[in-house]
Order: structure tokens, then sequence, then C-alpha cells
């Protein structure tokens, strides 16, 4: 367990379960970092949630994946049947290059990084850390259009969609900041990100999803797992104007900000937590 966590408080209630489903849909659509918030904003607010065993929260993000992948298959059905239809040689290496570096890391090294990082200081250096890249990223020329990509944008792609396994991070960040590094146009790294993204969650979520069933369920959890699942499916469909939104021609900057201003506000109540010193 992590710190402060209590071996008493092991149920999920259900209104905390539904809560954060609603925050996960829009926090992944936005390069905020949805696995950060899960795990910070429990803490910062004082839910049972961030004392829970690590084993039912890793369980629970699971569920919540699950909703959101779903809900993103249905949004952006015409990209993914447009992406199959428009299937060659030259696009499914580009997916694969971009899927290798994040299948390979998380495959590798999913255990460590569940055990050591995902807390309240590591999210804040997440979320500092991909500010700055996004904020330095987003001042490059607006060159290149994603019919130019190419294998070593895909490699890029790749590299930050590996990064972004840490807590913090940012899958849509760290991609749209190395499109974005790459000379793409706003509108092009959004949907470059997209489709890199798309194999990833749907991967992570089977292999996730496939140890939890042969794992089982913890104990009174069912109905709290479904309904954080089905908030997060309904909060992602309903914040699809946010895909729309970061289409048009809009700065990575305010995101940048508020990543910031997260952090601050995590090291804040870490410097207030924090014992006395004695003498």
């Amino acid at each position: 367990m992590r710190p402060g966590a209590s071996a008493a408080s092991q149920d999920l209630p259900l209104w905390q379960a539904v809560a954060l489903g609603v925050l996960h849909g829009p926090a992944e659509l936005l390069p905020i970092s949805s696995s950060g918030h899960i795990a910070v904003v429990p803490w910062l607010v004082g839910w049972n949630y961030s004392r829970l065993d690590d084993e039912l929260r890793k369980a629970f993000e699971v569920a919540l994946h699950t909703g959101t992948a779903a809900a993103l298959l249905i949004s952006l059905r015409r990209e993914v049947d447009e992406a199959v239809r428009g299937l060659s040689r030259r696009r499914i290496l580009l997916i694969a290059l971009s899927f290798a570096p994040p299948a390979v890391v998380g495959y590798r090294f999913e255990r460590p990084i569940e055990r050591h990082l995902g807390t309240p200081p590591t999210v804040a250096a997440g979320l500092a850390g991909g500010a700055v890249a996004m904020a330095l990223a987003d001042r490059t020329p607006q060159e290149r259009s994603h019919l130019d990509a190419g294998a070593v944008d895909a490699l890029w792609l790749g590299v930050a969609q590996a990064c972004s396994l840490v807590p913090g991070v940012s899958r849509n960040g760290a991609t749209l900041a190395a499109a974005r590094w790459r000379r793409f146009t706003r509108v092009d790294a959004n949907r470059l990100s997209r489709h890199a993204a798309l194999p990833v969650i749907a991967g992570a979520t089977l292999l996730k999803g496939l140890r939890l069933r042969a794992r089982g369920l913890p104990p009174r959890s069912a109905m709290p797992f479904a309904a954080g699942a089905g908030a997060a499916f309904v909060s992602t469909l309903a914040s699809t104007r946010l895909i729309q939104a970061l289409e048009r021609d809009s700065s990575l900057l305010p995101y940048a900000i508020y990543r910031i201003g997260l952090a601050a506000l995590i090291v804040r109540r870490l410097v207030r937590d924090r014992p006395p010193e004695r003498d």
C-alpha cells in the first residue's frame, strides 16, 4: 500500500467510482494526464480511494480505461473505419513503429512503474516536465501535414507514448509534443496523436483486462467497477467536443499552465503534510 493506506478501508464507495469515471473521460481526451488525475485528485480532496489497496486501485483503473476505450472507438468510428480501409504497407509500418516502444516498455516495466511511480511527487514531476515539453514544442513552425509522416515520426510518437506510461506525463500531451517537435501543424499533430493512441489504448486495455479476469474481481467491487466504467464511457462520449476543439488551431500553452498549476498544488500539499523535523 501507499503511505497512509489503511487495511481497514478496502471498499470503493459507489459515488467515488462514478466521480472518478466522470473525471477520466475528459482527462483522457485532453493533454493533462488521466492517470495522474486519478492518482492525485482523490488524495488532494481526501477521498478514501487514495487509501485503498494497490491491487484494488489498479483493477479499478482497468475498468475506467475499458469504458473510455469503448467510447473512443464509437466516437472515432469514422476515423477508425477510414484508417482500416486505407491500410497499406506504409501505414501498417508506421502503426507498428509507434506501437512497439510503449508495448515493449509497458510489458517489461509495467510492474516497476506501478510499484514506484504514480505517487504525488512523481505525478507532480510528470505534470511539470510534460508541461515544459508541450510549451516548448508548440513554438516550432507549423509546416507539415499528417500525410508527410514517416518512419522517424512514428518512432518519435512511439517513444513519447512509452514515456507517457509514467503517471502525470499524459499520452496525449507527450504525442502532441512529439508531433509538434517534428513541425506538424496543430491540427495534424492532434490527428497523429489519436491514430497512434488507439492501438495502444486498445492493447493495454485488453492485456490488463485479461490479467484482471485471471485474477478475479476483488470482493464487493462489481457494482463500483461497473459504475466507474459506465461513467467513464458516458463522460468520454459527452466530451467528444473536446476533440473538435483541439482540432482547431489552439495552443498547447493553456494546458501547460494548468499542469504547472496542478503540480504546484501537489507540491504545496506535500510541504504542508511534511512531518516537522525533530531536534
